[in-house]
């Protein structure tokens, strides 16, 4: 789903489209870097670089802020093929490299509907260090609740067009239950709804989503290596060019 189409109705949602879209990036074309505010630089004692995370202008950063190798993956909570990449290739992701420190690894989200803007604007919300464990129990209950919103009934989805663009995002989100899953991160309910409505948070993510769909990437996942895009779309295609970036 293109920005632009996204900006004019967020209530695409009710269509809930897949999140694979036509590529016109190419392999290995540069993107620029985003600025990262280094909050945490050094493991905590006793702990890794997989528990090093800090914010980015454009996302979160969990590693080393100066590692040899910087993954970056534009994803979307609302992808089922995010999701297939959060079950299959994120815990070796971490393990393997990012704990080491040899890989960083930045999340930024690419919006797709509006469940996607609500549950991501919580999960920025909760915070650096809650935002990737919050991330992993969004994705395990992904087909829950994508069920939920799949259920609205006609007269419902008409009384959620009437809405504000602010009241339909934070409906779709209670109707969802990402406040419950915020909460177990610390995010009141109070703060739930201050965070799905907050203008500040929602035109943030939505310069993110313009900005990569500005230079070209327009699917999910897409995952850049030192700043080039490239063009796996799963575990299995990603770590061979890791290791051949860190070196084998």
């Amino acid at each position: 789903m293109k920005v632009r189409i996204f900006l004019a109705s967020a209530m695409a949602v009710l269509a809930l489209a897949g999140c694979n879209k036509n590529k016109e990036q190419g392999a290995g074309t540069a993107v620029s870097n985003e600025t990262v505010t280094i909050t945490q630089a050094n493991p905590p004692p006793g702990g890794t670089w997989a528990d090093v995370v800090n914010a980015t202008s454009a996302g979160f950063m969990m590693g080393n802020p100066n590692a040899k190798v910087k993954l970056v993956e534009y994803g979307s909570l609302a992808c089922p093929h995010c999701r297939h990449f959060e079950q299959t290739g994120y815990k070796p992701l971490v393990q393997t490299y990012v704990r080491t420190g040899r890989v960083s690894y930045e999340f930024r989200n690419l919006l797709l509907n509006a469940p996607d803007l609500a549950v991501s604007l919580l999960a920025h919300c909760a915070g650096p260090a809650n935002f990737f464990p919050m991330s992993e129990v969004v994705y395990a209950t992904q087909p829950q609740w994508f069920a939920k919103v799949d259920a609205l009934s006609d007269a419902q989805k008409a009384e959620i067009e009437k809405m504000s663009s602010a009241e339909r995002v934070v409906r779709m989100g209670e109707i969802a239950g990402f406040p419950q899953i915020a909460a177990r991160f610390g995010v009141t309910p109070a703060r739930a709804r201050q965070c799905m409505s907050d203008p500040k948070g929602l035109e943030r993510l939505l310069k993110i989503t313009k900005a990569a769909e500005d230079s070209g990437i327009n699917h999910t996942p897409t995952f850049l290596i030192n700043g080039k895009v490239t063009d796996a779309a799963s575990w299995e295609q990603l770590e061979p060019l890791l290791k051949n970036a860190a070196g084998g």
